[in-house]
């Protein structure tokens, strides 16, 4: 088995441990950082994904990944295996100079790596993974609390110990039709399940396994989101406020006011892109919402004239 010091003495491909020359690690203090995200969409995984009977992950609430890092232990959210967490944010981040963001686990030390993929929107419907890569060694399969070397990955969050954001750049991202680098309004993370069995494998974007603690039989197995730092956020634009003035209350309980043109027609979406609800708008000013569930929605609107705009709907709860 290869030790932390053999790991450490071989080639790294990528940037170093924080501290290190060379590194990219952020440290959650620094004044780099104008926004953190400010509602969550969350879907726990299993403790084991091979063992459905192992049950999901509990460890921490949704609550705990929105708002500045903490940089500990304790204030995070478990994902559990192939668990995932849509995020959101007041105002769009966009591809500025160098890294635009920055995302943050709670790794107890350094080359020690719970990992995972992250996935940018723009309308919470249409994702982009960044182009991971990974260059663990595949020799053996890594242990719950084994060590690696943080060198052998890049554009995947996790990278760093806890108080330490992995950034990324929207730059690095190949050009799309459904998705606006200049317009990120939702960040979605998504655990990496690290089996080697090619039946459970994560694979990165060369189609390579990725070798991460496995299994994790426990409440907090998986990655541990803290939370999301933004860098390069835009102010609140003139459509979103338009449709603020449309859209009321928000949040809401079960109905909400319209304020539209007959002929636009709309649809309400989750935060992972599922339709719930579509319909279009002749002469009703009021909207029965009570078949919706708590929680998060995208409601997009289309103009009589082809325009699209979409605003973030919160259901509360009774």
């Amino acid at each position: 088995m290869l030790t932390l010091t053999s790991l450490l003495a071989e080639a790294q491909s990528f940037a170093p441990e924080p501290g290190q020359e060379g590194s990219i690690a952020i440290h959650k203090d620094s004044s780099v950082f104008v926004g953190w995200a400010n509602s969550i969409e969350l879907y726990r995984g299993y403790a084991d994904i091979a063992v459905p009977d192992s049950g999901m992950v509990d460890f921490g609430v949704a609550e705990n990944a929105l708002g500045p890092a903490e940089g500990n232990t304790i204030d995070v959210v478990s994902l559990g295996d192939s668990g995932y967490a849509v995020l959101q944010f007041l105002s769009p981040i966009y591809d500025g100079p160098g890294p635009d963001f920055a995302v943050f686990e709670n790794g107890f030390a350094d080359h020690y790596l719970e990992l995972a993929f992250v996935e940018v929107s723009t309308d919470g419907i249409h994702f982009q993974r960044f182009p991971a890569t990974s260059e663990i060694p595949l020799d053996h399969q890594m242990g719950p609390f084994e060590y690696s070397n943080c060198a052998y990955v890049h554009n995947l969050a996790g990278k760093y110990r806890q108080g330490y954001g992995t950034p990324f750049d929207l730059a690095e991202l190949p050009d799309s039709d459904s998705v606006d680098r200049q317009q990120i309004n939702y960040i979605r993370i998504v655990d990496v399940i690290g089996s080697l069995d090619s039946v459970y494998a994560s694979k990165d974007q060369h189609g390579n396994i990725i070798n991460d603690p496995y299994p994790t039989l426990f409440p907090s197995g998986g990655f541990d989101l803290d939370a999301i730092g933004v860098i390069h956020q835009k102010s609140a634009g003139l459509k979103e406020i338009h449709l603020k003035q449309s859209i009321w209350p928000n949040p809401f309980q079960d109905l909400v006011h319209l304020d539209f043109p007959s002929g636009t027609s709309y649809q309400i979406y989750t935060l992972t892109g599922k339709l719930v609800h579509q319909g279009v708008i002749r002469t009703e000013k009021v909207l029965g919402l009570n078949f919706l569930l708590p929680g998060s929605y995208l409601f997009q609107v289309t103009w009589p004239s082809g325009r699209t705009e979409s605003l973030h709907l919160t259901k509360k709860s009774h």
